[in-house]
Formats: C-alpha cells, sequence, structure tokens
C-alpha cells in the first residue's frame, strides 16, 4: 500500500496518538513492539520520517483504503489487513483516507449485508413481509465507525487520517460482504467505485453452557446480560431474532442452553423477576470449542411459599416494540421463554390491533400446551386497535371465543381503518365489524364466563397534582379507563389495572368509584412491550390460593376478579391482608367476596405481613423523578428520605388514617391497625406507589358503602365528560344505545349523591 508524503507531521502525529488511544478503548490495543514504534515515530525529528513511520504502523491494520479526490469524489481499494472475523463478535480494524479534497464531512459506511434483519411494528393488522428467509441469511453482519471521543465525529481535513471500522459476524464460515463508503449525498465516485467487496473467513465462536440453578439447587430458566469490556452487549441486538428480543439488553436461557461467545472477558449480569436479587460477575471465555459456566440465582422472597401467585394479564406477542417482519411478531416458546425467565407464575398473552389476523390463531380458549404446573400461559384479547378504542382499551381474559358476536342479528355497512365492508348476522370476521363503545364487548365477555376490565387505566384520565383521593376532573380523552365511569355501573368491569400509568391518574377514578359503593377490583400489568418494553412482569398481580391448592389459570384468574390478590412491581409485597380475620377476597357476608358485616361502633382489626427490598443506597434517579414520570411505580419512590424504611399507609375511602413504617431488607414483617369506622367504608393496605392491596368492604349495620358526597358528584360530572368526548366516535347505529346506558349511569351517581350522608 503506497505511503502518502503529502501530509503535515503535527496534526498527523497528534491524530495517531488519537487513534491508538481508540483502539484500545475498544479493546484491540496496539502491541508492546507497536506502541514502542509509535513512541519513535512522535519523537522523530524528520517530519516526513515521522509520517511514514506512523503510516506504516497503522497500515497492517488497514482494510479499506477511502481515497477523496480534489471533486470529492470517493473510491475505494483493498487494504493489506487480515479478512478475519469472529462468529458473534466484533473485529477491529482501519479505515485508511487519503483526502485529497480536505473534506470535513464525516466518513459513513454501509453494507447490504448489514441491513435490518427486521422490521418493527407499523400497527397494521395484517402487514405484508418485506423480510424473507432468504434476507435475513444475507444480512450477517454489522458495521460501525467509530466516530466518539477520542476521536472527532467529522474527517479532520487532513490529507492523510485512519478511521476505526468495527465489523460484527453473526455466522461462522465464509462471507462475503460488500461495503459501501461516502463522505455525504453525490459523492459517491462512477462505476460503484465506493464499493468494496470483501471474502471474509468468520471464526467460529464458543459454544457455552449455561447451567442454571435456582435458588433451591434445581434447574430454571435465568435471565442473563453480556458485556464485553467496552460495554457491547452479546449477542448483538441488531442480529437479533426471537427468541432473543432486539430491543432488550438480557437474554433468557434454560439451563443447559447455550450462548455463543467469542473468547474473552465478559461482566455477567443475572436474575430472574422481582423475586430474585441482581447478581453479577466476570467470566472469561477460553480460546475452545466449548465452554461451561455455572450460575446459581439468589432469591430476597418466594411468594409462592406463601401460597401467593404471580402474573402479568397484558403482555404483547406482537405491537409495538415486536417486529412485524420476517413475522409478525414472536411464536408462543418465545413468549414462554420470557414468563419463565422472569418467574411469572400466569402470563396472558393479549392478540390485538398488530398483526391480529395471524396472532390470534394461537388462541385456543386454554392454557397454552407449553405451560408447566407452575407457570401458566394463555392467549386472550385486548380490544385495542378496534373501533371502540377511543373509550378505553379491554382486557378480556378467560375467553370462549375471541369474534365478537352480537347478542342478535344486526346488519350493517362498514369502515375502518382503511378497510370496509358490510356485515350481516352476528359473528364478525373483521376488526371493522366490533362495536364502537366498550359497554357491549365487556357484556360479551363476561356472558361466556370471561374476567374483563381496562389496560393502562390512567391515559386520558390525567389530573394535576399528586394527592389522592384528586377532586380535579380529568378531560376523558384518552385510551386508559375512560368509558370506565359509566360501565361499571352497569356491572360489566371486573377489573382497573394498574401499575402501568401514572399511580395518581389511575387510582383516583377507582377510588371514586369504590368510594360510590361500586366494588371493582384493581390488578396489576406491564403492557409489555408497549408501555414497558423492559421485560414481563414488570407490573404484576399476586393472587392468593389455597394452602395446598394447586396453580389453575381458573383459579388464578377468579383471584383477581374476587380481590384475592395485590397489585405490585413486585418490590413490595402485602401478604395475607385481613380485617377481623376476613382475608382479602375470601367469602364474608352473604357468601360475597371480600365483605365484612359489623355493627356501628367496632373496632377493626387490621393485620397483614408485609416485605420490601430497598438498596442501602438512594437511587435518585427514580425518586426524584415526577410521579408522571417512568417508572411508575417502583419501591425506590416510597423510600422514607435516605433511610431503608417504607410506609404502609392503612387506607380508608381513599384517605390514608395511618402509617407504619418496615425496614425494606428483605425480610417478612407484620404490621397491625386497630381503626373505628363511623360509616360503611372500604379498607385496603398500600406502600405507594409500589403495591396496593384490594379492598375489604366493611357494611355497618348492613348499609351500603355510600363513603363521599365529593366523590359521588365527581363520577356525576365525570359522566357527562366522557360522553362528550366520546359521543362523536360512537357509530350512529349505536348512539342511541350508548347514550341510554350513559343516561342510566347519570340516574345511578345521582341516586348515590343523594344516599350519602355528608
Amino acid at each position: 500500500m503506497p505511503t502518502i508524503r503529502a501530509v503535515e507531521a503535527q496534526p498527523f502525529k497528534a491524530q495517531a496518538k488519537r487513534v491508538a488511544a481508540a483502539l484500545e478503548f475498544l479493546g484491540s490495543p496496539l502491541t508492546d513492539q507497536q506502541r514502542q514504534r509509535l513512541q519513535e515515530a512522535n519523537d522523530e525529528a524528520d517530519p516526513r520520517e515521522a509520517t511514514e513511520q506512523l503510516q506504516q504502523i497503522f497500515d497492517e491494520r488497514v482494510l479499506a483504503v477511502v481515497n477523496i479526490n480534489p471533486e470529492s469524489r470517493v473510491k475505494v481499494s483493498t487494504g493489506p489487513a487480515s479478512r478475519r472475523l469472529v462468529e458473534q463478535g466484533w473485529t477491529v480494524f482501519l479505515v485508511k483516507v487519503h483526502n485529497q479534497a480536505g473534506v470535513t464531512a464525516s466518513l459513513n459506511v454501509s453494507s447490504p449485508h448489514a441491513a435490518p434483519v427486521y422490521k418493527r411494528s407499523t400497527g397494521d393488522k395484517d402487514p405484508e413481509p418485506e423480510i424473507g428467509p432468504s434476507d435475513v441469511l444475507d444480512r450477517w453482519m454489522d458495521v460501525d465507525l467509530f466516530d466518539e471521543s477520542p476521536l472527532q465525529p467529522n474527517l479532520s481535513g487532513l490529507e492523510v487520517e485512519y478511521r476505526l471500522l468495527s465489523i460484527y459476524s453473526r455466522d461462522a464460515g465464509k462471507r462475503e460482504a460488500s461495503l459501501v463508503f461516502d463522505v455525504g449525498q453525490g459523492t459517491q465516485d462512477l462505476g460503484f467505485r465506493n464499493e468494496l467487496p470483501v471474502l471474509f473467513e468468520c471464526q467460529p465462536a464458543v459454544r457455552v453452557r449455561l447451567d442454571v440453578l435456582d435458588d433451591d439447587g434445581q434447574p430454571t430458566t435465568g435471565q442473563f446480560v453480556f458485556r464485553d469490556a467496552s460495554g457491547r452487549v452479546y449477542p448483538a441486538r441488531s442480529r437479533r431474532l426471537a427468541p432473543d428480543f432486539f430491543f432488550h439488553d438480557q437474554i433468557y436461557r434454560h439451563s443447559g442452553e447455550e450462548v455463543t461467545l467469542p473468547p474473552g472477558q465478559y461482566e455477567v449480569t443475572y436474575t430472574r423477576g422481582p423475586e430474585y436479587r441482581i447478581l453479577k460477575r466476570t467470566i472469561t471465555v477460553p480460546d475452545a470449542e466449548t465452554h461451561e459456566e455455572s450460575f446459581r440465582l439468589v432469591r430476597w422472597i418466594k411468594m409462592a411459599d406463601y401460597a401467593w401467585y404471580s402474573g402479568d394479564h397484558h403482555i404483547h406477542a406482537a405491537g409495538c416494540s415486536h417486529y412485524e417482519s420476517p413475522t409478525q411478531g414472536v411464536a408462543p416458546p418465545d413468549m414462554m421463554r420470557h414468563i419463565l425467565g422472569e418467574d411469572l407464575n400466569v402470563g396472558c398473552v393479549l392478540s390485538w390491533g398488530p398483526c391480529w389476523y395471524y396472532q390470534k390463531d394461537f388462541f385456543d380458549g386454554a392454557i397454552h400446551p407449553l405451560s408447566g404446573p407452575s407457570h401458566l400461559m394463555r392467549y386472550d384479547v385486548e380490544v385495542s386497535g378496534f373501533p371502540s378504542s377511543h373509550a378505553g382499551h379491554l382486557c378480556l381474559l378467560n375467553l370462549k371465543e375471541d369474534d365478537y358476536e352480537y347478542p342478535s342479528p344486526v346488519e350493517f355497512d362498514w369502515s375502518y381503518a382503511a378497510a370496509s365492508g358490510h356485515f350481516s348476522g352476528t359473528k364478525t370476521k373483521q376488526v371493522g365489524e366490533w362495536p364502537s363503545w366498550d359497554l357491549p364487548v365487556l357484556a360479551w365477555g363476561k356472558q361466556q364466563g370471561g374476567i374483563v376490565g381496562f389496560s393502562h387505566s390512567g391515559w386520558g384520565l390525567q389530573v394535576p397534582g399528586d394527592e389522592l383521593p384528586n377532586y380535579n376532573l380529568p378531560k376523558f380523552d384518552g385510551i386508559g379507563a375512560n368509558e370506565y365511569i359509566v360501565d361499571v355501573t352497569h356491572g360489566v368491569c371486573d377489573f382497573i389495572s394498574a401499575v402501568d400509568t401514572p399511580s395518581v391518574w389511575e387510582l383516583n377514578i377507582w377510588y371514586h368509584t369504590l368510594n360510590c359503593g361500586y366494588d371493582c377490583r384493581i390488578s396489576g400489568e406491564t403492557d409489555f412491550p408497549c408501555i414497558y418494553g423492559d421485560r414481563v412482569g414488570l407490573g404484576r398481580s399476586y393472587v392468593k390460593l389455597g394452602e395446598d391448592e394447586p396453580l389453575t389459570y381458573e383459579s388464578w384468574i377468579e383471584g383477581i376478579r374476587d380481590g384475592r390478590s395485590y397489585c405490585s412491581d413486585g418490590l413490595s409485597h402485602l401478604i395475607d391482608f385481613q380485617v377481623n380475620g376476613l382475608g382479602v377476597g375470601e367469602p364474608g357476608d352473604a357468601g360475597r367476596a371480600s365483605y365484612l358485616a359489623v355493627s356501628g361502633g367496632e373496632k377493626l382489626n387490621v393485620t397483614a405481613k408485609v416485605s420490601a427490598l430497598l438498596a442501602e443506597t438512594p437511587d435518585e434517579t427514580i425518586r426524584r423523578r415526577p410521579l408522571d414520570q417512568k417508572p411508575y411505580w417502583h419501591v425506590e419512590r416510597a423510600r422514607v428520605g435516605n433511610t431503608r424504611r417504607v410506609p404502609v399507609q392503612l387506607v380508608v375511602n381513599g384517605e390514608p388514617v395511618e402509617r407504619k413504617e418496615i425496614l425494606a431488607d428483605g425480610s417478612v414483617q407484620e404490621v397491625a391497625f386497630e381503626y373505628t369506622p363511623d360509616r360503611s367504608s372500604w379498607i385496603a393496605l398500600r406502600i405507594l406507589p409500589s403495591a396496593h392491596t384490594n379492598p375489604v368492604f366493611v357494611e355497618l349495620d348492613g348499609k351500603p358503602i355510600r363513603a363521599s358526597r365529593r366523590s359521588a358528584q365527581w363520577c356525576l360530572d365525570a359522566v357527562d365528560i366522557c360522553w362528550n368526548a366520546k359521543k362523536e366516535a360512537i357509530y350512529p347505529r349505536e348512539r342511541a344505545a350508548a347514550e341510554a346506558a350513559y343516561r342510566q349511569a347519570r340516574e345511578s351517581y345521582q341516586r348515590i349523591l343523594a344516599e350519602t350522608l355528608p
């Protein structure tokens, strides 16, 4: 390779030092001999001799020589570097730039073989495939020109300089790539001379077997993040397809499975959901065909030992962060892997608008065959991307049928989301044939034995201030629990979702309706990977089963319906909440779940076991954020000052009436309160915003709960706001029925207002 002599020595020496530092930063440092030669070249007084020596040092690593002619046209030729890559690893090369034009733009590189292997979801219900299997096979590499400190983003304009090119190979064996260089639009030379075809030999990496042991020593599934000394994540996210998700740093592996890593040193972070401690250690992968590493997971709590079982009723296999090509979302085995890796006892995978017609084929009205005794997966429906979405998205669980069916024959023309048609009959086939408001959908779900409620409740219910209850009225202009204010009065809503929107927004409407005597329950969710793409089960519910009762989907979902549960971020727990011996969700007065009959003046004894886990040092990046910024629920937000304590609050009719602090060291501690209500009331415990129990409904002398005139007035006013916000999006053919339902809701709140004492 020719040496270029027309280059000023002083700036070239400075640039050479930065290149050497960048090589070291990327884990590909100069050898001791090369560092000595670099020092000698920098000490050389003869400018011409110095520049020649520096080029001789770096030219050995040059893969491509880029020439920018005086007209700023780019052409590229081959350098002398070895064309060896490593499977699943990065290899650093140098690019020598002969800049005859003195260009100071950025140098860019691309390759058709580094094109994306996926297309992220656009929300299309039936997207056309844009990336096929052959495309995936051909897109085997990644290329990256390093332009961070100590280098500069742009070329300096110096006659000669070097840039660092990192190339990642997904595969082993011989692979050809075309590298394309430019310094901006219109700078490519004629005849494709800015393209360089290179045949690489990709050396096989090491198959690293992972033995993953649970806290009890049994094989299990773990969550792993592998990083090299430069902070790069393995396997590379840009080449990932299921079961590894490209939008995650972590991967999930069952015990005995492998991860492919190049030889080297890695920092490994490993855990398994929020009931486990997050551990780190460094491993060294030798230059060998295979290697084995063992990881023992450590719990800080095991809720199943207390007969409380976790679940996330809102996770998706398509849409949002998922891809729609090369496949329309991911498959059941991929979702089951993530459910296991986060130790979710129950995972509800909801098909919805994106890729609806493909994903709904996985629905069969039963738990999936991949389920095991302690980890269950079931496909159900979120009504999102449907005509009723404007009124609030719905979670429909435990369905027998996933195509809406009208209670009696109807006929109409429809048009929705660029599709249209004519419908006649009862059972729908197309999304656009569904109702345009929520109440009939909820009623249909319940009629077939479903457990139904609202998703991501806080959207559209934003209110100023952090106080609860909050008497400001929201706009009801979103996709959360908006129509809930009406539907709860019709007895068709089993739960309202929490944990995945700001706590004040989602709890406020629930508190107000509880104060009116309605007994809808609360349930935790993640809305993975939409609101949260971090992991499944970030928001979750824990359901209490009998001491020797096996885990079944039916018993777990009935616990959501009956409120035999609490919602949580998994980092704090409110266990066995009882009022006068009646456990939350247990049959009480007249067989009603959670209803306790007492006489006026009778004292209530409230007990629970409580546990939480905080780091010893506060995480200011979380706890100083406003409540309307993620993470919306996190135990760090509940920390008392700089202590390691959190407050457990006794909540009566939405107001905290007493609190007791516990040490958040992971131990299980008992708390007890005494309270004498002066009226029928609902009672709950919370660690806000981290965990919240469902209520126990205490009726004094047989009277229903009428806790607050202000809440009743709030609900009455809210019906009108909601109607005005939603009515135009309700189809004219359905508007009269909707208006009647809203009118009935107004009458219900008016009656409750009249029955409520000041």
